[in-house]
């Protein structure tokens, strides 16, 4: 009650509008440094109406609700689209919008939605959306496994992949669709609209649901931007006014109950437990998979990597060092990116592999770890006593030969809690292979989550579980190896 009555207080001193968004969605909705965009225009005209300054706040577009729940935002106003699960929160619309399908203008194989599905050869359509929204939805729903779908952060690099063959078609609302169609000059020409837009839904700004007073305002600053012509000459402006926008007029004065009825709106279904539980499971075993198969190949990198620092020529030595110290210096997820957005452009004949997002994600954590498994065996190698390989040498061993029958095992022996410890990091940081698709356990977690907001206690508490099952009985065994290592030496 407390934070509740701080909260309406800071209100009535009139502080500045925060309205939450996600930079990364790009134009039309907000670009050029939050400066640009028809919501931009939109969130300052409602807080000039509220006697405010619009505030931009970023944050992930999927948890934008979390972050009002939490009160780091007054509103939510970023192409946020419309269901039954934010009823009480919902303001009237202010876009109606349809689901675009855009593929390679190169490609002729696509024409229609039906030329998604899977063809005569039985290969499915990758088919790209957004995470969490509608277009995802839409897509499971009404193509199910005859696509393989694939979600995604942002649109643009979405948009990128279609370009560069790495998609075969994304799906999107249709004013992220208009404006890559019509103002990116680049992407115009390598995408293509397939015509006829489907299934219309309702953007609309959302409030806490205890903040009556904020969204009567808010409805009010909207039905007056309605009417007096100035949110039809933003759109327009924007090069997003449909016809479709002609019904906002009307709308306005509408609850959300006669606009679900008239518009044939939905209802979100309840969740499915049994099948909640299937799709956890498995992709728990994706994040088993990364794990399992991404950190050996860690490990043998590593390896070699100490090695040929450690005894190999001076400028290998050099390389090999900015190999360890780049990788360890920048994020997995930038390398991520890197490996999958970044190198089918500069490279034409890697773009094949790329597709297989689980094979990059393991590239990903095997190269990010291998640079600490490096440094892990450097030092195991630099801690063993000197003598030990002058006295193999004497007796006539060669330099590698000595390194691997005398000096390796010892050092690999000596590294292997390390090695354990990562390991068991390393099946929580499959969680950043979600950002190129991978369905791993996180990734899972925030499908279900975005469309069942109401059973987040239980989702999370089954996927900690989850990771708990899996990282644990590793913790133990790293600390068993350990104590032993200790033991022998």
């Amino acid at each position: 009650m407390l934070a509740c009555s701080s909260f309406a207080h800071a209100q009535n001193k009139k502080e500045p509008l925060k309205w939450g968004m996600d930079a990364t969605g790009g134009a039309p909705y907000i670009f050029d440094n939050n400066t640009k965009g028809f919501e931009v225009e939109l969130a300052a005209y409602i807080a000039k109406e509220l006697g405010r300054v619009s505030e931009p706040f970023n944050g992930d577009w999927s948890k934008l609700p979390e972050l009002l729940k939490n009160q780091a935002i007054h509103i939510v106003l970023n192409g946020y689209e419309y269901s039954d699960q934010f009823t009480k929160q919902a303001s009237i619309p202010y876009y109606i919008y349809r689901l675009t399908a855009v593929v390679n203008a190169k490609n002729d194989t696509i024409r229609s939605w039906e030329d998604l599905r899977v063809s005569k050869d039985g290969k499915k359509k990758r088919v790209g959306v957004l995470t969490g929204s509608a277009a995802e939805r839409y897509m499971s729903g009404e193509f199910g496994d005859d696509i393989e779908l694939l979600e995604y952060e942002d649109v643009a690099n979405t948009y990128q992949l279609v370009a560069n063959g790495g998609l075969d078609a994304s799906v999107q609302d249709n004013p992220a669709a208009t404006y890559y169609l019509t103002e990116d000059a680049a992407k115009a020409k390598s995408l293509r609209r397939i015509p006829d837009s489907r299934s219309q839904g309702f953007y609309v700004i959302l409030t806490r649901e205890e903040d009556t007073q904020l969204r009567q305002d808010v409805n009010a600053a909207l039905r007056k931007c309605i009417e007096d012509g100035t949110l039809e000459k933003i759109l327009r402006k924007y090069g997003i006014w449909t016809e479709d926008q002609e019904r906002l007029l009307h709308r306005r004065t509408k609850s959300w109950d006669d606009v679900a009825a008239e518009e044939a709106v939905a209802p979100t279904a309840p969740i499915n437990w049994t099948l909640a539980l299937k799709l956890l499971l498995y992709a728990a075993g994706m994040t088993v998979l990364l794990a399992v198969v991404a950190m050996p190949l860690a490990t043998i990198i590593g390896l070699i990597v100490a090695e040929l620092r450690l005894y190999g020529p001076r400028w290998l030595s050099y390389l090999l060092t900015i190999y360890v110290e780049v990788l360890r210096g920048t994020p997995l997820l930038l390398q991520l990116w890197v490996l999958y957005y970044l190198l089918p452009d500069l490279l034409p004949a890697y773009r094949e592999f790329s597709k297989q997002t689980e094979l990059i994600g393991i590239l990903g954590l095997a190269l990010n770890y291998s640079a600490s498994q490096a440094e892990h065996f450097r030092g195991a190698f630099q801690n063993l006593p000197r003598g030990q390989s002058e006295a193999a040498l004497s007796l006539g061993m060669t330099k590698w030969t000595v390194i691997r029958r005398i000096l390796a095992p010892q050092a690999i022996r000596s590294a292997i809690p390390s090695v354990t410890n990562d390991f068991v990091a390393m099946f929580k940081d499959t969680a950043v292979c979600s950002v190129i698709a991978v369905r791993e356990l996180t990734k899972q977690y925030n499908t279900l989550y975005n469309n069942h907001r109401d059973n987040i206690l239980e989702l999370a508490a089954i996927t900690a579980v989850l990771y708990l099952l899996m990282s644990y009985p590793l913790s133990i065994v790293a600390r068993v190896i350990e104590r032993k290592t200790k033991s022998t030496t």
